[in-house]
């Protein structure tokens, strides 16, 4: 039994040992001693990384690996909580966390974040790659006219607008391709999107980036074209949404919800915000002017003369009376309260309504002679 203890504990010493010794040499990558600064670790790093970067050695792929290499070395030592994992278990101290701590990072992100924070360059944003984990830019805010009739403002209304525009293609999911063995990296840029000018003065970098002109940026190419979408990766499309209409909104007012993320879609970005203004139909009979309505009625030269009482159909298709025992001049406005639109969607104030008579005269003399001789009574 005893013999058995010291043959598993001997066993366990020696895996451990193997491990370590087989382990790679982050030291030796970067060229440093164990017992290296950080200063003296980022000075190798710098160094190797420029020479080695795949976009000074036209995308050699023993180059990207070696630059690969270099990265993941400079990741672990630079960082103190790794490196000492990493000095006192190798390998093994990294690897069998089972979590995403100390797994590897992009190494042009890493790079890149170096760049960021080292050097005064020409130009930072996204460094030689986009970090593949920013967000996600999104599309302009786009506004719509609701045209409304002036009983829908009146009354208030709930309306389905079903709005044309840019969809994401259903065939392709927005790959512009006709299926997905047509996409590959783009051989130019090497999947990157973009190509980078490299200018070192000393200890200077100046880096200018610029898109990639085979693949627009997108770091992809196909070789067949989408036949829904002939590679555009969007078609139009239409989206039914629910517009609510508050009673007492104006001409020119944006309706009070805003759509999210409702407007153009594209796969490059997301979608922008949806609003929409309200545009109002001329009325046949009634104007508005704030808060309150004007219409004209037409009376003859009798009801001018001795009064009369009319009907008139309102915005809320409901009849109302006006009524005048006194003479009538033309040109006349009265005034009826409260019977112009609503204030506010939540009060049931409301403004003036305002009637202007327009009295019809006999057009010739004859006509009017008759007129007298029928009403000499008044």
């Amino acid at each position: 039994m005893r013999f058995f203890l010291l043959f598993l504990i001997f066993s366990s010493v020696y895996t451990f040992y193997k491990e370590t010794k087989t382990s790679k040499d982050y030291y030796k990558v970067l060229g440093v001693s164990p017992d290296a600064t950080e200063r003296q670790i980022k000075k190798a790093y710098h160094s190797l990384a420029l020479k080695y970067h795949p976009d000074r050695n036209d995308g050699s792929k023993e180059a990207e690996a070696k630059f690969v290499e270099i990265s993941n070395a400079y990741e672990v030592l630079s960082d103190t909580e790794k490196r000492r994992r990493y000095d006192q278990f190798g390998d093994a101290g990294l690897n069998n966390e089972g979590d995403d701590e100390f797994a590897f990072h992009d190494p042009f992100d890493i790079f890149a974040q170096y760049m960021a924070n080292c050097y005064l360059t020409y130009r930072f944003a996204g460094g030689f790659r986009k970090n593949r984990h920013q967000q996600q830019r999104k599309g302009a805010t786009v506004s719509m006219s609701l045209t409304v009739s002036l009983e829908d403002l009146y009354l208030g209304k709930v309306v389905e607008v079903d709005v044309s525009k840019q969809v994401v293609c259903p065939k392709c999911h927005g790959s512009g391709a006709e299926n997905e063995n047509d996409i590959r990296n783009c051989p130019s840029c090497q999947g990157r999107g973009r190509h980078i000018q490299i200018i070192q003065f000393g200890n200077m970098i100046q880096q200018i980036q610029s898109d990639c002109d085979t693949c627009n940026g997108k770091g992809k190419i196909f070789k067949s074209k989408c036949s829904k979408c002939q590679g555009h990766k969007v078609v139009r499309g239409g989206t039914p949404i629910s517009i609510t209409i508050d009673r007492g909104m104006r001409n020119g007012n944006e309706i009070h919800k805003l759509f999210e993320e409702e407007a153009d879609q594209h796969p490059d970005y997301i979608p922008g915000d949806l609003k929409f203004v309200i545009e109002t139909v001329p009325h046949p009979v009634f104007k508005r002017d704030g808060d309150n309505l004007y219409m004209t009625l037409t009376i003859t030269l009798r009801e001018a003369l001795r009064g009369f009482k009319r009907s008139f159909k309102h915005l809320d298709g409901k009849e109302r009376i006006v009524q005048r025992t006194e003479v009538t001049q033309p040109g006349f406005v009265q005034t009826i309260k409260n019977q112009g639109m609503p204030r506010n969607a939540q009060s049931y104030e409301y403004g003036n309504l305002y009637i202007k008579y327009q009295v019809v005269l006999p057009d010739t003399p004859q006509q009017v002679r008759k007129f007298l001789d029928e009403h000499m009574e008044l």
